[in-house]
């Protein structure tokens, strides 16, 4: 008979670990590579992301590490762009293939069915170690050779193919800039890291996002039949199950807090991977709550959001006009005054970080 885990018990482990029951005195590169990278759709997040995990976090160390290279940002998991560690980029990209291979079978891939996809690969990879581009730049140059293929679709086909990083100013901290791509073997350089596994990908995962099911891990993924791989594990996992009786699977020694464990109020990053890491994400946010937040599918907008006792209650962003910041809170239901106290204060800490020459800050709870 297996351990029964409550969604509290769930919540508090998940909290742990996602660094967010307490600030870890960890570099950035070393969150970044326990949490097998950050989503990363937007530039700013991930360094919210990294405050909100990081004690003394310094938004100009990501910066640094992006342009010395010992982070890149790139499309993984669930096709989408995440923040990771130079180590993990090539071999995750590898071990994702299959989904951004099924992502490109729809329109983008029939209509390019006649076309030889190696060549174009091969020229869109030339063309971009010799030059970084955005993909609109990179479909006009394709188009010449291929006069009958839609512009952006050829660019498409050289993204699912080739490796692709994007490179700064794409990403740092108070600048702007479009997203130009180049071959990631180019951008690192020609070692040879070492392969990932799928077993390897699923323990990491576990390590970050666990107690889950394969369900879970496929959707946090991208990747489809884990149940084969947690099968394969089993020896090496242990067994609970929640209180809806699915079997959860978890690393024997990974933590899991007394539910009890208080949960420090914390902001939440847009897009971040503690609302996504779960095909159930009921551990963290209630369903009512999901459609405000997480806004449509696959590359869709994912809001950043307020946890209250380990739990989604609001949503919040930044407004800034003319020398001033403002961090604007939209709450789902009532706070009680030590809660709002929490947050502004929360949110203050955050402005400090973030806009440290305003003129002028606040917050406003709805």
């Amino acid at each position: 008979m297996t351990d029964l885990l409550t969604g509290r018990a769930l919540n508090r482990a998940l909290l742990a670990r996602q660094l967010l029951l307490r600030r870890a005195p960890m570099t950035a590169t070393a969150a970044i590579d326990h949490l097998v990278g950050m989503q990363a759709q937007a530039p700013h997040p991930p360094y919210v992301g990294l405050w909100s995990r990081l004690a003394d976090f310094d938004f100009t160390e990501l910066s640094d590490l992006l342009r010395t290279r010992q982070v890149v940002r790139i499309a993984l998991m669930r096709s989408t762009i995440h923040l990771v560690t130079a180590a993990d980029c090539l071999p995750l990209r590898a071990l994702l293939q299959p989904v951004h291979d099924r992502g490109f079978r729809g329109a983008a891939g029939k209509s390019l069915a006649h076309l030889d996809h190696d060549a174009i690969a091969a020229a869109g990879a030339d063309l971009l170690t010799t030059e970084p581009m955005t993909f609109a730049e990179l479909g006009k140059r394709l188009a010449p050779h291929w006069p009958d293929a839609d512009p952006a679709r050829l660019a498409t086909l050289v993204r699912v193919r080739v490796p692709l990083v994007q490179v700064p100013p794409r990403g740092l901290w108070g600048h702007s800039g479009q997203a130009r791509h180049t071959p990631a073997r180019a951008w690192l350089g020609e070692g040879s890291p070492a392969p990932m596994t799928v077993d390897d990908l699923v323990l990491r995962y576990l390590a970050a996002f666990g107690p889950a099911t394969p369900a879970d891990a496929q959707a946090w993924s991208g990747l489809t039949g884990l149940r084969e791989v947690f099968d394969r594990l089993a020896p090496r996992l242990r067994a609970f199950t929640d209180e809806t009786g699915r079997v959860l699977h978890d690393l024997p020694d990974a933590p899991r807090p007394d539910p009890d464990t208080p949960a420090p109020v914390r902001l939440v990053a847009d897009f971040d991977n503690l609302i996504l890491g779960h095909a159930d994400r009921s551990r963290v946010i209630a369903d009512e709550h999901r459609g405000p937040v997480i806004m449509g599918t696959g590359n869709g907008v994912v809001r950043a959001t307020v946890l209250l006792d380990g739990r989604v209650a609001a949503m919040w962003r930044v407004e800034r006009t003319r020398g001033t910041a403002t961090v604007l809170v939209e709450p789902f239901g009532r706070i009680t005054a030590g809660d709002r106290h929490a947050v502004e204060a929360e949110a203050h800490r955050l402005l400090a970080a973030t806009d440290p020459t305003a003129t002028s800050t606040g917050v406003r709870l709805g």
